[in-house]
Formats: structure tokens, sequence, C-alpha cells
């Protein structure tokens, strides 16, 4: 494919703090990809001749092909959710301000400046930058790569640059979304008595999420904190009309020691009744932490510092169902992914390129 982008300089792509601004200063909303993807794929082109790379829509995958024994996949997603007022960046007191700073350009730069600089690592590597993680699943780059280019991703272990505060991050929970739809009769409310109330019928559930404990589960040696909310509800006609329908969205994140199939088993339990019928609208699994893969460990002492649990769902779950162990690293503090005020700590970038760096040099 053609692209009108120019390629960033040699001198900016050996700065990962000044690539990853460059990188946020293209502003890349889901299904807005293009001129972030033409950039990337632009450098890659005019600075990386030792990578074969593929194009698939608004994902480049960038592969080395020295006949090492073991290759290893590093990923990145370079799509944001809507911008609101916080871009361009800024950089004020090694704290880099902008959309796209956490989740996660900051990763993405640390990959694209690692991707041209080895050029002999320790491993195959697999260099993937994709489209559409912040959208419906079904559109995600990495999963359409999955679906149709499976052989692009074959590997032995992988990493995502996922916002991790420079941490290594095992694995991930995974998430179940459901709705509760209650049904009634309607009725005047001045003779509220004539009709049956589709509201009124959601407060079992409601009560049982208000007494609802977050379980803890240790999965592989790491500590999953699970959750249980609700996070919409809907019912009503007017202001002088019983309601004969209500529906309220829960969302169940689930540890990894349970399949998405368990996960609604226990939705169901919890909330299914005669009044009350749970619908699945979304379903991921999670991804157990995958830390006990040789090229896992390795990795784990050349970045050092004790892995931790992910706690949100990531890719990290495509790997997973592809047979990959895989982990979270990278820059930015998952909290502030998505917040308007999202902004990452330098240091953290420099941090997470060194740690790369050195295992991928040295093996």
């Amino acid at each position: 494919m053609q692209t009108a982008q120019e390629p960033f300089p040699r001198a900016l792509l050996a700065d990962p703090v000044a690539l990853t601004a460059a990188l946020c200063d293209i502003p890349s909303v889901s299904s807005d990809e293009r001129a972030i993807a033409d950039a990337i794929e632009a450098t890659l082109r005019a600075h990386a001749p030792h990578l074969e790379l593929v194009r698939d829509g608004d994902a480049i995958v960038a592969r080395t092909a020295l006949g090492r024994p073991q290759r290893v996949v590093i990923a990145g997603h370079i799509d944001t959710v809507p911008i609101n007022d916080n871009l361009p960046t800024r950089l004020e007191e090694g704290v880099l301000h902008g959309r796209g700073t956490v989740d996660m350009k900051g990763g993405c730069a640390v990959l694209l400046s690692l991707a041209v600089e080895l050029v002999e690592p320790a491993y195959d590597v697999t260099w993937v930058f994709y489209d559409h993680e912040e959208v419906s699943s079904d559109l995600n780059g990495l999963g359409r790569l999955a679906r149709t280019r499976p052989e692009l991703l074959e590997a032995d272990f992988a990493i995502l640059g996922e916002p991790s505060n420079g941490t290594v991050e095992g694995g991930c929970n995974g998430t179940l979304r459901v709705e509760l739809r209650t049904t009634g009769r309607r009725a005047h409310s001045a003779r509220a008595w004539k009709g049956v109330n589709a509201i009124h019928a959601l407060e079992p559930a409601l009560a049982a999420l208000a007494g609802y404990a977050p379980a803890t589960v240790t999965v592989d040696g790491l500590d999953y904190r699970e959750g249980l909310n609700a996070v919409g509800i809907t019912g009503g006609v007017a202001g002088n009309v019983i309601p004969d329908a209500a529906v309220m969205e829960v969302n169940y994140r689930f540890a990894p020691d349970k399949s998405a199939a368990e996960a609604e088993w226990l939705m169901r339990e919890l909330f299914e009744t005669e009044s009350v019928q749970v619908v699945v609208t979304d379903a991921a699994a999670g991804a157990r932490p995958g830390l006990d893969a040789p090229l896992a460990q390795h990795f784990l002492t050349a970045v050092g510092g004790a892995p931790a649990p992910k706690y949100g769902w990531t890719d990290v779950a495509r790997f997973s169902e592809l047979g990959i162990p895989a982990v979270n690293y990278g820059p930015g503090d998952p909290s502030l992914a998505h917040a308007d005020d999202e902004r990452v700590d330098v240091q953290q970038i420099v941090d997470c390129a060194r740690g790369l760096r050195a295992w991928l040099a040295a093996g």
C-alpha cells in the first residue's frame, strides 16, 4: 500500500519520549487510524530494511527472519478513545500530558523505536501495531489478524505494551456483560395497583449487587480481584405511567480461573428468576498469567520487579486463546487510561525501552 505520510526521522526514533509525543500528536481515534498507520509503515520501510512488512487494513506487522529457535510477538494498539481538548501533548516537569500518552502510544513508541534499532535481536521478533482496540471486539485489529492471518502471530511468547506502570502484569481478568430484563403491565400511576411495575421487579437484583463482596482469586501465584457492578439501567414510559419493561446492565470482571461459560452460569445463578431474564451481550475470557513459560521467566529476570495481576481485560487473552503465553508490559498508570488528564511519567517510557532492549539484545 502506498502512503502519503513522511517517515519519522532517525533522531526522533532514538528518543522514545519525543516519539511518544509525535505519535500522540497524530490523532487516531478508533476508526481514524489511517494517518498514524501510514506514518508507522513509512518509518519502518525507510529505516528498518531488516524487517518483513505486512499491512492489513490499518494494522502493520513487521517481522525479523533470522532463523532464531524462538520467536516473540510484541504488540501495541495505535488507536485511542476520543480526544477531549487534550491534544497537542505538553511536557511539564518530566510528565507528558495528552490523549494516548498512557493508552497506549508510550508503549507503541517503545516498540517502534526498538523495531528500528534492533537489527539482530536474540530472538526472532514480530512487531505488531494494530487498530480498533478501543471499540467493539469484532473490529479489533489483533483479533482480525488472529482470524485471517494467524501465521503472522505464531510465537513462543508475547508481550502486549498495555500500560502497567512499567512492571510486568500477568494475564488478565475476563469480562462479561449481561442485561437483566424485567416485564410488567402498564397502568396509570394514579391506579398503580392495576399495573405491574417492571422497575420495581429489579429490586432483588439491586439487593444482590449491593450485598456482593468482590472475590480475590489466586491464579498461578497472582491475586486477581473480581468485580460485579451495575453499569446502566433503563425503563419508564412517562411520569404518570407504571412501566412495563426495564433493563439493567451488569458487568462482571472475573478471574482467569473461570471460563466465560462458567462466568455466565454464575450470573444466571445469582440473578435469573421467574421475573428476571438474563441475556448475555458481551463475553471475553481472561488469560492465565503465563509466567511459568521459560521465556517469561527470562523476561522477568531482565526487566526486574515483582509481577502483578492485570485487573482489566486486555488483548493478552487473544494470545492465550492461540496457546501463546503473554504478559502486559508498558509505561503509564492504567488508572489514567481514558482520563481527560491522561499523562505519563517519561521515566517509565525510558525504563520500559531499556528493559525490553536488554532482554531482546541478550536473550
